[in-house]
């Protein structure tokens, strides 16, 4: 229910997104610190997002499969730099049954080492290859500062683990997945996001080479809402990941993984949201249109739902909501559904029935701006046009507001400036020096440094040397 208002995005941006997460019903506090109960409208999301990544993923080749949620320590002692990167974060099972274990048990972070373990088994030949795997579950990460959706100690996503015969074959896979990644972003969620490489510094653990997906909030702080990783031969020699060639000669496979998890629901929350509350992309949202019936007595509801029925089978293939509550009035149900972010507002009333329309009003455009009374004949290809419209204007929104908060400052000075409240798009030496005296005076990191690179070269924001590449720094969450 909609009661008070949220607190504006300008006042107090982090209450604003606390409160609206919960107010919209997508997701509550748990009993455990840190720890999440995603609620059945918040599910809705995540499971379009599923469907949608889902489709991609098998397009390209790749199978779902399940992996224990416990993992035996020393599986992650046996890559030093995986291990130190997520030893602060492990949740360990020492007890089970009542005993004492002889190996503590790790509860997942993230599953590379025991599918690593298993590719161990069922690869012996070139023939075997390439294995892409996915899978759908939930992981858990000790952190110490949370946040709904955005980080939490168990989250919710998909990791998928590829092994490959070559080099080449490995990273293309590395870039097949971040493109598949954008794509979704862009085109499902109208998430506008920059595809790049992570420094040296802010790689996974264990990889070679980190690629992700940044995307600029409403607050105009960075979010990583998706990685690709190339992993080399690291965890393959880890765990004996071998194959024999075409040669009959031993080789150690090539190895990726990628994942997305539900904080891509706090990027939406937070890219198209506003100060009434959500507003969700249309391909995605759970509820494309909500249908209010507006009637004074039994004879006009009658009428009235006569016709909302005939409109509902005729928008079969669209996600309807028929909201006949009668113990709210219709302002209080604009409200509600306005905060719920449903793209699309149906209203039919007596005159409706006589006119033979139907008043519709888009979320994205607040007010008579986005109001419109159209014929009721016709009226599926209407709502399909203007779904599709208020899709495209969200991504066009949302790109303009990205694109006017990144600067290209001329010196360290001003480069502070802009961080407090924006992004910095610079030459950049590579070193991580830089990087560090950038976190220290500003709270910024590296963000990426994006594949569609610019040819030249220039001076280091930082530090006046010389650099061959520009990076985005922006304070993230």
């Amino acid at each position: 229910m909609a009661e008070e208002k949220l607190p504006s995005r300008k006042d107090d941006y982090a209450e604003w997104y606390n409160q609206l997460v919960i107010k919209s019903e997508m997701a509550d506090y748990a009993p455990v610190r840190g720890c999440m109960v995603v609620r059945p409208y918040g599910w809705a999301l995540w499971e379009n997002i599923q469907q949608a990544l889902d489709k991609r993923f098998k397009a390209t080749g790749h199978v779902n499969a399940a992996f224990p949620l416990l993992i035996p320590k020393s599986f992650l002692e046996k890559e030093k730099e995986h291990v130190e990167g997520f030893s602060p974060e492990l949740a360990i099972v020492t007890i089970g049954g009542g005993e004492v274990l002889e190996e503590p048990l790790i509860v997942r972070p993230t599953s590379e080492t025991v599918i690593g373990y298993m590719y161990a088994k069922w690869i012996k030949s070139y023939r075997d290859l390439p294995i892409l795997i996915n899978q759908w579950g939930n992981v858990v990460r000790w952190e110490l500062r949370t946040k709904l959706f955005l980080r939490t100690l168990e989250f919710y996503w998909q990791e998928g683990h590829t092994a490959h015969a070559s080099s080449d074959e490995a990273q293309e896979e590395t870039l097949r997945m971040l493109d598949v990644y954008a794509d979704f972003a862009i085109t499902e969620a109208a998430v506008p996001v920059i595809k790049g490489i992570k420094t040296e510094n802010e790689k996974f653990a264990g990889a070679v080479q980190s690629t992700t997906i940044e995307a600029m909030m409403g607050d105009t702080r960075a979010l990583q809402s998706g990685t690709s990783h190339f992993l080399g031969q690291n965890f393959a020699k880890a765990f004996n990941i071998q194959y024999l060639d075409m040669n009959n000669t031993l080789q150690y496979c090539w190895t990726t993984s990628w994942g997305l998890s539900t904080r891509f629901i706090g990027a939406i929350v937070m890219t198209h949201g506003d100060d009434q509350g959500l507003i969700l992309p249309p391909r995605l949202a759970p509820i494309q249109l909500v249908i209010i019936p507006i009637y004074k007595n039994d004879s006009e509801r009658s009428s009235v739902m006569e016709v909302v029925e005939k409109l509902k089978t005729e928008l079969s293939d669209i996600r309807i909501k028929i909201d006949d509550r009668t113990e709210v009035t219709p302002g209080f149900k604009f409200n509600d559904w306005e905060m719920r972010g449903v793209p699309l507002r149906m209203e039919v009333g007596p005159k409706d029935v006589e006119k033979k329309s139907v008043a519709l009003s888009r979320r994205d455009r607040p007010g008579r701006e986005g109001k419109s009374f159209v014929p009721q004949s016709n009226i599926g290809e209407t709502v399909k046009t203007m779904l599709a419209d208020i899709q495209d204007s969200l991504l066009v929104k949302a790109t303009t507001f990205r694109d006017d908060n990144i600067y290209d400052p001329k010196n360290y000075e001003e480069m502070k400036e802009i961080l407090s409240n924006g992004w910095a798009y610079s030459w950049w030496c590579g070193k991580e020096s830089c990087e560090i005296r950038v976190k220290e005076d500003t709270k910024a990191t590296t963000r990426c440094i994006p594949l569609d690179q610019e040819e030249g070269s220039g001076t280091c924001i930082v530090c006046g040397e010389k650099a061959k590449k520009k990076v985005y720094f922006a304070r993230s969450y």
